[in-house]
This record gives structure tokens, sequence and C-alpha cells, in this order.
């Protein structure tokens, strides 16, 4: 008996052969105990709804099944993030009134000036998106609110502190907050849920025993301990699958041509070929 999974694509384009192999894993692991299949949609404009379309019959090609979803019945499902605003609300209120997170005004420009202010640790330039978030930007005192608001809000790492877990493929993997990552958005300034919260409440609501994805999210994982632990809740196990790469080592992701799922039906590759073949 396999732990109760989830796929979750984001519809921003058509799902190519590392989604489909992830996935495989994913159903793998979780036969005979639920697979459930969520549309992670909060992703803006790029989110189309002929993408979720592509997806749902991409995956019935590859003979992927889920028990829970778009198109099955009965009390669960379908599961559309972009229909779970309420819930994702429940789960900010809940964080805040822990005192977990605060308002971040601050734009990209203010993130990358702080990161790149003289110190002593290093003296190396940052990328506002690779530095993590410079606790000199965090509010001292913070007015206890009711609602985000037109603001992002961010998770407050414990700086120094080391986040360690177990992967069923990757071992015993450790982060440590304030050098691999630091405050993380979990409410954007469009008033809509960040990634990380998002994916929280949803598999808590949804009772994921094992979360299977790519090993690009290892980093993620360790905010995503963080939020169970804020709000009280037993974090799943995880699984992070090897990126799928190219006879060079190079990685192979969603913009890569060549390489989406119904390019390489069309070019007379079978499900099992998809899942196996040297891309």
């Amino acid at each position: 008996m396999g732990r109760r999974g989830r796929i979750a694509p984001t519809p921003t384009g058509y799902l190519h052969a590392g989604h489909a192999r992830t996935f495989a894993i994913a159903a793998d692991r979780a036969r005979g105990a639920g697979l459930v299949l969520r549309i992670e949609d909060l992703d803006g404009p790029r989110c189309r709804p002929e993408f979720t379309a592509a997806a749902l019959e991409d995956l019935r090609w590859l003979g992927l099944e889920w028990t829970e979803g778009p198109d099955v019945g009965g009390p669960r499902g379908p599961y559309v993030q972009s229909e779970r605003a309420a819930w994702f609300l429940e789960v900010w209120r809940r964080l805040e009134a822990a005192g977990a997170i605060y308002p971040s005004p601050h734009s990209r420009r203010d993130v990358e000036e702080a990161a790149n202010a003289p110190h002593e640790t290093s003296q190396i330039p940052q990328i506002w998106w690779q530095a993590p978030f410079p606790p000199a930007l965090r509010p001292t005192h913070c007015e206890r609110a009711t609602a985000p608001g037109g603001v992002p809000w961010r998770f407050r790492v414990p700086d120094g502190r080391t986040i360690e877990f177990h992967d069923a493929l990757q071992g015993t993997v450790c982060r440590t907050a304030g050098v691999d990552f630091g405050d993380f958005v979990v409410w954007r300034r469009d008033d809509l849920a960040a990634y990380e919260l998002a994916v929280v409440a949803d598999d808590h609501a949804m009772e994921i025993a094992e979360v299977v994805r790519g090993a690009d999210l290892l980093t993620s994982t360790a905010r995503q301990i963080l939020l169970y632990e804020a709000l009280g809740w037993t974090p799943p196990a995880f699984c992070h699958t090897p990126l799928v790469c190219d006879a060079s080592g190079r990685r192979l992701a969603k913009r890569t041509g060549g390489l989406a799922i119904r390019e390489l039906r069309e070019a007379g590759w079978t499900p099992a070929e998809v899942l196996t073949r040297e891309l």
C-alpha cells in the first residue's frame, strides 16, 4: 500500500517529459492509497484554460489515473486552487494571529540594494531573487491586520536555524534559514496566496501523506516545513525526483523546445517511451 499523494500541474504551458516522469512516480508511490489531481492556477493570466484541458488529456494518454480531482465525482474535488481563496485566507489569518508573518511593501530594487549593502559576511553582489531577504527590511513592529490588503506578506524565518528532513530519494537534506533562504512571500501584492502558503494549505486540507516533486524544490520544502510548524500541522513525507537532463547534463524544462508531451506524441513516441526513453 502506498501513501496518499497528489499531482499538481501548473497550467502556464504544455506539460513536458519531466512532468510526466515525476507524475508517474507520484502515481506509483500512491498506488492503493489515493491520488489527488490539483490544478495550481494562481499564476495570473499565464494560467490558461487550454493548458488545463491539455494537461488532463496528456495525463490520461500517459495512463495516469487519479481518484480525486477534476472529472471525478464524490464529496471531494474538483481541486482548482483559484477556487480556494477562502481557505487560503483562513490560513493567512492563522499565520497572522501567530505573529509568524508581516506586511512587506518593499520593491525588488529595495531588496537588491539591501542585499548588496556592505556587510561583513560577503562582498559578492546578489541578484534580488537569489539573495535571502535582508533582515534589515523586517519591520520592528506590526499592527494587527484583519485582511492582507494590497501589500505582500512575508514569513519571518528563524535566522541560523537548520531545517533538516529525510527525502525518499535524496536522503538527508539540510537548509539553513537566513543563509539558503530568507523571509519568503506567503501573500502576494495582487491579493492572492503565494505558492508556499497555497501548497501547504492544500496538502494539509487534502490529507496528502507524501509529496512527490522535482529536486529543484528542495529549498522550497524547507520553507514549507516552517509553515507547517507555525500552523501546528504535521508535514507529509517528501520524495524529490531527479531533474530531467539531456545527454550533456543540461536541465530540460517547460521552455525547452520539443519536449512537450503532445509534441512527443506527434513524433510517434509511446507513453512508455515518454516515461523512460533518453531525451
